[in-house]
């Protein structure tokens, strides 16, 4: 596999990581997989300079383990880190939400309000799977901006990143993306309503409910696949 050279605004490293990245995410690339530098560095026609760095970015947003003697693999599905990841967010995701309502404009809400049409179009669609996770998050972040707090987001987004493929689990295997639709529409009324105290009591309920159902799917998982 040749990385396209026409997208000179990427950096190999940065391709690498992308292709990497929504492999771990999507599954094609399994939990536990080894992540062999010549072996990926010769399928994307690159040196082992640009893979090492990739790797080194992806093990940084919880998406691949070093190991001494073993070298780089896909981090494991870990029931024991869902929870903490999820509450985790829901701490700095509630308290962010509250901060953004007090500064939310008509215009901020509006724009949330198109994000999450695009996500709902997306989900009725049945074709854009991998979007679904993605436009999910933009949805959050429209919210959560307002709040003029850029450290807090960038914490944000980083829990995100670490939480994705657990989210893709949930809105894939589980009844979480019906769900998740009716609580978007009803976070974004009270945030139009400027109900700080129902929005952040929603939003952790919403966060931590996923959280909840994705360990008790992966613990399911793995019991099956052991048995």
């Amino acid at each position: 596999m040749t990385i396209p050279t026409q997208h000179v605004y990427k950096t190999r490293t940065q391709m690498v990581v992308d292709i990497l990245r929504e492999k771990i995410l999507s599954g094609d690339i399994k939990a536990g997989d080894p992540l062999r530098q010549d072996s990926l560095a010769k399928e994307f026609n690159v040196s082992r300079i640009p893979v090492r760095e990739a790797l080194l970015q992806l093990e940084a947003q919880g998406l691949v383990h070093f190991e001494a003697h073993k070298g780089a693999t896909a981090t494991e599905l870990s029931p024991d880190k869902i929870i903490e990841l999820f509450e985790l967010r829901a701490l700095l995701e509630c308290h962010v939400l509250e901060k953004a309502i007090d500064h939310m404009q008509d215009s901020d809400c509006e724009h949330a309000e198109e994000v999450l049409h695009e996500f709902e179009e997306a989900v009725e669609s049945g074709t854009r799977v991998e979007r679904w996770s993605d436009l999910n998050y933009a949805y959050h972040e429209s919210l959560y901006r307002p709040s003029g707090m850029p450290q807090a987001l960038e914490m944000i987004s980083s829990l995100n990143t670490k939480c994705d493929r657990y989210i893709r689990m949930q809105l894939l295997f589980t009844t979480g993306i019906e769900k998740a639709e009716r609580e978007h529409a009803e976070l974004l009324n009270l945030c139009k309503a400027r109900d700080k105290a129902g929005a952040s009591r929603l939003l952790r309920n919403h966060i931590m409910e996923a959280g909840t159902a994705i360990r008790d799917l992966l613990i399911k998982q793995q019991s099956q696949s052991k048995g």
